[in-house]
């Protein structure tokens, strides 16, 4: 189509960005817009200059038109609302003794369908809690479930960096994580310590493997023995961060550098030393 662009869309409620299509040459990065998506019509704020070509092969819905000042006056009522509208389902879930907790209420921005998100250990029987709901607030309700890693990333929270959870910030959609990773980083295998505040393994181990992995290719595995200025030692410590390693033998300790390690000492070169089987997953 001419003059055809395409503009990338991220929500207020998640951090994934999703691709509209847009004949409108005034739309530009920043712009509030209103989008109809899956869930219905979204009030949604464009975070790139538009572009000639999307990379996707699928269909690509378009922009229905840029945000007004009534769109935006409606978009924080919704939100307003939806803190009661959360309220009065964990309310009428408990009524029905559902063992379900709910986490989140959004509605679209017509305030055709309100979507509540919950978090509950096993499958919920929530017929009828729907028609309750319906009869109050007489639209479309759709009840979500989720896990314990989305909880932590729809409420946020400050992760033992200090910082603002991962999944929170940045991260659009989880990968899988296993312990191997935190064995790459030669960090302790506390479960506790590497589990964040979901209770799974934190995402940071995901996201990080792949530097340590690099880092640590050329380089032999801790307890590994080598031999150095001709004494036998056990590479008891090393930190691929700060470059240097600890050897020990029943006589001395030393530190070196891992320049050193790789240049000075004689030891089997791994050939994927960071391989393993992938022993449990998060």
């Amino acid at each position: 189509m001419e003059n055809m662009r395409y503009v990338s869309v991220k929500f207020e409620t998640t951090n994934k960005i999703y691709t509209f299509s847009t004949t409108d040459e005034t739309i530009k990065n920043n712009d509030a817009v209103i989008v109809e998506t899956q869930r219905g019509l979204e009030y949604g704020q464009v975070v790139s200059n538009p572009f000639d070509k999307a990379n996707v092969s699928f269909e690509i819905k378009p922009v229905i038109r840029k945000a007004n000042q009534d769109d935006l006056e409606q978009f924080q009522a919704n939100k307003a609302d939806a803190f009661e509208a959360k309220r009065i389902c964990q309310e009428e879930s408990d009524k029905l003794n559902l063992d379900m907790n709910v986490i989140s209420a959004e509605y679209t921005l017509d305030r055709a369908k309100i979507t509540f998100t919950y978090l509950a250990d096993d499958r919920v029987d929530f017929r009828e809690l729907l028609k309750v709901l319906a009869s109050i607030f007489h639209c479309r309700i759709d009840l979500r479930q989720v896990g314990t890693r989305d909880k932590a990333k729809m409420v946020s929270g400050i992760g033992v960096c200090g910082r603002e959870l991962c999944c929170a910030r940045f991260i659009g959609d989880f990968d899988r994580i296993s312990i191997n990773m935190a064995k790459n980083q030669l960090l302790a295998l506390n479960v506790q310590k590497l589990s964040g505040q979901c209770g799974n393994l934190m995402c940071c181990l995901r996201f990080e493997d792949e530097a340590y992995k690099d880092l640590r290719k050329e380089l032999p595995k801790l307890n590994s023995q080598v031999e150095y200025e001709g004494e036998r030692y056990r590479i008891t410590s090393m930190n691929v961060i700060a470059k240097n390693c600890k050897l020990e033998n029943p006589e001395h300790a030393i530190f070196i550098s891992l320049d050193e390690l790789v240049s000075k000492a004689k030891y089997n070169k791994p050939k994927t030393n960071t391989e393993s089987e992938e022993e449990s997953v998060a």
